[in-house]
């Protein structure tokens, strides 16, 4: 009977809920560019992340009326949110136990956000250690939903994807579990759960606390 080898986790929206912080820098990056640009709300922003930091200047850009080119902003807000990483960037309820009950399998983090960020915020956390792998967008030459960053992670866990769950806040981890046969959990707490609608997992927890639980019930000891 095959059993589970590997979890791979998104980061943002499913272990840290980092989006006062996403906030902040977004807000610092358009009063830099801007001066007098209103602030964007924190949940208008938290509606906005995902798919990596380019995307989520670009739609704020828009929802604050600006057509400032993306590409000079970016570097604006990767400076100032390197600067606000772990200010009020906390795991979400359930994370620590969930990833100690989980702790006999390879646990991995992929992500579309910068890896030596998402690094630095698990390291601040306290978590990095429990990961054998944490990829970002930088450490890949394709991001998610492409497969080939959980591909490897495969590889390199010497897991078949039959053995193998990825999961994630939004549709983006769906279909990349989709496009490398591994089976998709998705989290209803995050930042997208409504895309889900389109992109259903083949499981919806909506506390991480259960996790291990129902994983164990397709993969039994």
């Amino acid at each position: 009977m095959s059993r589970l080898r590997l979890v791979v986790f998104d980061l943002d929206g499913t272990l840290v809920d980092s989006s006062q912080d996403l906030g902040a820098a977004v807000n610092a990056a358009l009063a830099i560019v801007a001066p007098g640009t209103r602030a964007l709300p924190t949940p208008l922003v938290r509606s906005l992340i995902g798919s990596g930091a380019r995307n989520l200047v670009a739609r704020s850009l828009a929802s604050a009326g600006l057509a400032h080119p993306v590409d000079d902003v970016l570097p604006v807000f990767l400076e100032r949110y390197r600067a606000c990483l772990l200010d009020r960037t906390r795991p979400y309820p359930g994370v620590v136990e969930s990833l100690d009950l989980l702790a006999d399998r390879a646990l991995a983090v992929l992500t579309n956000k910068p890896g030596d960020m998402s690094r630095a915020i698990l390291s601040g956390l306290g978590l990095l250690g429990r990961f054998f792998r944490v990829y970002g967008a930088d450490d890949l030459p394709t991001r998610k939903p492409d497969p080939a960053g959980l591909a490897r992670l495969l590889e390199e866990a010497g897991a078949p994807a039959g053995e193998a769950a990825i999961v994630g806040d939004s549709a983006v981890d769906v279909r990349t579990g989709r496009a490398a046969g591994v089976f998709s959990v998705g989290v209803t707490y995050g930042f997208d759960p409504d895309s889900f609608a389109a992109d259903p997992p083949d499981l919806l927890v909506d506390d991480l606390r259960t996790l291990p639980e129902r994983l164990s019930l397709r993969w039994p000891a």
